[in-house]
Order: structure tokens, then sequence, then C-alpha cells
């Protein structure tokens, strides 16, 4: 059998010293560059750098090493056609049957902070695309390995291998390699539109040579518009699981988060418990965007969502306390929810949550003897947050919601302001979302959650009462939670906890009348007379205002915009209900 040449030049090096070693003994040349062949040769392969192999030394600092006849020949050439193995011979080369490279940690690289734009595209890779373009065009006769996760199972099929197919002119034991050559073909080419599309994108946020340019949470087009959404987007996904079914038995379903560094759910470490459902994961979205708000807040926050939305939330002293307060919202719907909390859930906590039917709890830490309490319940899944120190605006203070916290608990309060899919790190344009309808998607970008700040610009007090002080942190409380709560959305709230949700409703009054009932419903009667109530889109008339003085609403926090504002504010009046437009919509379809 003629010897057979493989070429290997990987940024990764896991495996690479024991894959030469394996080709080496079953008579394979090795051919590497620069880093790969040190590593090789310190490793004891036998090893050719390729610059012996095309006559010419790498240039430009290895900018130059592969781009050669004598490489791209032999990876090129039609073994079945007697002129192209005429051509090779003729020109003194050989044919290259085995490419294992992997391409320049261009991801990692623009992910450090600092990086400048000259940084980033020394990190480009562009003799590596071209290589594994080049076989995997050819992967009939070449083959093409670009994840160490699959050099076992090439050695394997090389192993079995008779010769080569086109150079005995029979197929014989070569068909049984074919679907995996082909497999591993598509993965070059998707990998080289993952890599290419991660450099359009870090070069459609860089404004200056010097200036560095943190990377987008997924791959666009550098086709960008003047308001931010681009004419062209590609995605570029991985699947990270396979729940059993989708939103309902008989509907298939999978989890597809972007290359490169996770980011939000897909970033969250299981401790426990068994795999998440389809409906999780969207529970869990729903809950990092409910709990976000409370991120930094200076009391312990409990969140109950359940179906996406709210059912109970609240600030409290100890995370025992919020989690008795918020489950009692509406214990009804907390049945099998998901709870987030902004603290790590201690053993009193996990008490709580071990004496009901709960799906997911998502928490900065556990500690272990809670740990000891919720193992116990074997379906239960325990998340944690990654603690993820990225660059965060500096946690502001205002109104004496927000405290600066001890080093673990505030990089968790700047993961999950980060995770619920808003701005992260300085310089970023904040992420985008996208949701699947019926034949296409639609994208929009994601504000900032609506945090504790009564002195926001745009908020100001437009009835003849101001608020109280209490109220005012009842108004701050409500509209923050409101955030979470699916539309037509009106919250009640008194002392830092919600009484009442209204939510998924066809009209704004319906809600308010839901938020009402459900108050009633759950012992906070009582609550209703001078609380806060927060709805997340303007009153379009006033009977909202009056079904809210019916129930005792003290205070009203809304966005205003309306065409009859007057008319609403008027009401207000008459009632003498304290009412605050913050000039900012909150409305989630």
């Amino acid at each position: 059998m003629t010897s057979r040449r493989a070429l290997l030049s990987v940024s990764d090096k896991t495996g690479i010293a024991e894959l030469g070693r394996a080709l080496t003994e079953r008579g394979w040349d090795v051919l590497s560059t620069g880093g790969t062949a040190r590593a090789l040769a310190a490793a004891g392969v036998p090893v050719t750098e390729v610059s012996v192999v095309t006559g010419h030394p790498e240039m430009m600092d290895g900018r130059v090493k592969t781009l050669h006849p004598a490489i791209h020949a032999g990876l090129l050439a039609r073994r079945d056609r007697p002129d192209d193995m005429a051509e090779v011979a003729r020109q003194g080369y050989a044919p290259i049957d085995l490419v294992a490279v992997n391409l320049y940690p261009f991801r990692e690289t623009v992910a450090a902070p600092g990086v400048t734009l000259r940084e980033a595209m020394e990190n480009v890779d562009i003799g590596g695309p071209t290589l594994i373009r080049a076989a995997a065009k050819n992967h009939r006769d070449v083959w093409v390995v670009v994840d160490p996760g699959d050099y076992g199972a090439v050695l394997e099929a090389v192993a079995n291998e008779t010769e080569p197919r086109s150079r005995s002119g029979e197929e014989g034991a070569d068909v049984q390699s074919h679907a995996l050559r082909r497999r591993l073909a598509a993965k070059v080419f998707r990998e080289i539109s993952f890599y290419d599309n991660a450099v359009a994108d870090y070069l459609e946020g860089v404004a200056t040579e010097g200036a560095p340019s943190p990377p987008r949470n997924f791959v666009r087009s550098p086709n960008k518009v003047a308001d931010g959404m681009p004419s062209q987007v590609t995605l570029a996904l991985t699947r990270q699981s396979l729940p059993r079914y989708g939103e309902n038995p008989g509907q298939d379903a999978g989890f597809y988060a972007p290359r490169g560094t996770p980011q939000g759910i897909a970033e969250l470490e299981q401790l426990h418990g068994k795999e998440l459902s389809y409906n999780n994961l969207l529970d869990l979205d729903g809950a990092l965007l409910s709990l976000a708000p409370f991120a930094f807040a200076l009391e312990p926050a409990v969140c109950f969502v359940k179906h996406t939305t709210p059912c109970g939330l609240a600030l409290r002293p100890t995370l025992a306390a919020a989690f008795e307060r918020a489950r009692a919202t509406d214990p009804v719907s907390a049945f099998g929810s998901v709870i987030a909390v902004n603290r790590p859930v201690d053993r009193d906590t996990a008490s709580g949550i071990g004496g009901m039917f709960v799906e997911c709890v998502v928490a900065p830490d556990f500690t272990p003897d809670s740990l000891e309490v919720l193992t116990d319940k074997k379906n239960i899944r325990l998340l944690r947050f990654t603690g993820s120190a990225a660059p965060h605006p500096a946690e502001p203070l205002h109104d004496g919601r927000w405290i600066e916290l001890e080093d673990s608990t505030r990089a968790a309060a700047r993961w999950l302001a980060r995770a619920a899919g808003h701005s992260g790190a300085d310089g970023d344009v904040g992420s985008i979302s996208f949701r699947s309808v019926y034949g296409g998607v639609l994208f929009q970008s994601l504000s900032d959650p609506p945090f504790h700040d009564p002195t926001a610009p745009g908020w100001k007090v437009v009835t003849a009462r101001a608020p109280s002080e209490a109220e005012l942190a009842d108004l701050s409380f409500a509209w923050a939670a409101v955030a979470g709560v699916k539309s037509n959305a009106i919250l009640l709230a008194r002392g830092l906890a919600t009484v009442g949700i209204g939510a998924g409703q066809t009209s704004r009054v319906d809600s308010s009348r839901l938020a009402v009932s459900k108050a009633r419903e759950h012992g906070f009667a009582a609550e209703l007379e001078g609380c806060a109530l927060a709805s997340d889109a303007f009153f379009p008339f006033r009977d909202g205002v009056d079904a809210a003085a019916d129930a005792g609403a003290a205070a009203i926090i809304q966005p205003g915009g309306s065409i009859r504002d007057d008319e609403v504010i008027a009401a207000a009046d008459e009632h003498e209900i304290a009412m605050v437009f913050t000039g900012r919509r909150l409305f989630r379809h």
C-alpha cells in the first residue's frame, strides 16, 4: 500500500499527539506546521514540516505557510481521475489523505476585554479554512476533521479501510466510511459558516481601528441598517439538548444556543433533577426576566413563575420570609411553578420549597444544608447562576432600594441582569430576542429591566396628590415586578410584595378585576386598601382608574401617553389617587 499522508495543524491541541502517534503506527506520514509540529515532535511523533513539502519557508509570522500548490493539489486531486493524479505526479507532488485542522480562536480572542481591531484581525484564520474547505470538497478521498471529538471515529474507520477506493478501482470496505466522511464534511462547512459570521458580526460593531468591541450574543450579517435591525440575519446556533417533547407530547423540540460563550439559560449549571423540558425552558426564561429588576435589590427577592408569567413576588429581610410571602400571593398557581431567587438558597428556604411541588429552582447558589433538603426530591431541578464577573455598569443606588453586595452575590446579580436578555458589558448594544411565528421569525432589541428608580428621567407625578414615601416604595416595586407579567398586565402591591396579579386578558379592565379577585381569593382583601397598582401600558379610558379606586388602590404607576390622559388623570384626582407616569411601556405580548 502506498504510504498515506496526514496534515495536522490545530489551535486546540487536545488529542493531537495521540492522533499523530496512531497514524504513524499505521504507516502514515505526518505533516505539520508551527506549534503543532513542535507539540508532535515533543510527544515523540515523527513529523515533517510543511515548509519541507512546499520548498518554501513560512512567511510573515506564519501568515503564509500552507497556501501552496504542493498542499492544495494533494488535497484536491480526484483519485479516480487519472489526469488529476498524473498532473500531481508531474509536478512532483503527492496526495494528502487526511486533514485535521481547527481554526484560530477568533471568538475567544474577541471575548477578552480590551481587544483591539488589529489584535482581532490577527486571529482571523486564512490557511485553516482554505485547507478544510478543500478537503471537505474532496471528502470522498480525503478525511477532514475539525473536532477533536471525532478523532477516535476517524481512526477506527481508517483502521478498517482497504486501499483507497479510487486507486484500486473498487469501492470495497470504503463504502462503510462514506456516511462518516459526509458528516465530517458537513461539519466543516457549518464551522466555516459560523466562523465567518462571527468575524462579520465583530466587524459590524467596531467603530475605529484602535477601539475594542465586545462580541455580539449571536451572529448577524454586516448589512446593518440605521434603525438598529440588520437587513439580513444568519443565526449560528448549536443544539444544547433534546427535550422529550415540545409544548405537548407528540411535538418534537430542541434547545439551541449561540455558538461561542454560552449565555442566559444555556449558561445555567444544573445541580440536580431530571432533564429540563421544553416548557421548563420557557418558564426559566420568564423567571429570569421577572427576577432581573431585583438582581441588585437591598432585600432578598423571590419570584414564582407559572406559564412564563409571575404569580407571586416579594422582597423581605430574609429569603425564607420572601419565599413565604411570594407564595401566599397565589398558592394555587405556585403549584408546579418555577422559583427564581436573588440570594443563595438556605436551609430555611429549602424547607419551604421542599414542602410543595416545584418544577425548578434557579438561584445564585445553594448552601450545602439546603441541598441536603432539596436533593431528597428526585424530580426537582436545581439550577445555579454561573456567577459570571463579566463587566457590567456599576450598580446604581436609587431611593435606598439598591446596595453594594458582597462579591459573590454581586457577580451573580450581574449575571442575572445580563442573562435575562438585557444589556451586557459596557459598550454592548444589548441583546436581541427572536421568536418564531408562522412563516418567519420576529426580532427585537431588549432594553434594560425597569429597576426601582423613581428618579429616572420620565417619571413624574401627574395628579394633585403626590404619593407618600411608603406608596412610592410600593410603586417602585410594582413597576419592576409588572415587567415580567404578560399583557394586559395589572399588578397590585403592598409592603414590597404582590397582592394580586392580572395577566393575559383581552382588556385592561378585565386584568384589574382578575387581580382584585385573586387578592380576595387568597386572603389579601385587607391589603387592597391603600395598595399600589402598576399597569404595563397606559389606561385608554378612565374605567381602569375607576376599577382601581373601587378595589381600594391609593396609588397608580403607568407609562402614560394615551390621547385621554387628561381624562384618566382627572379620574385619579376625583378618587384622590396619586398617579405617576414613567414615560416607558413594558408590554409583553
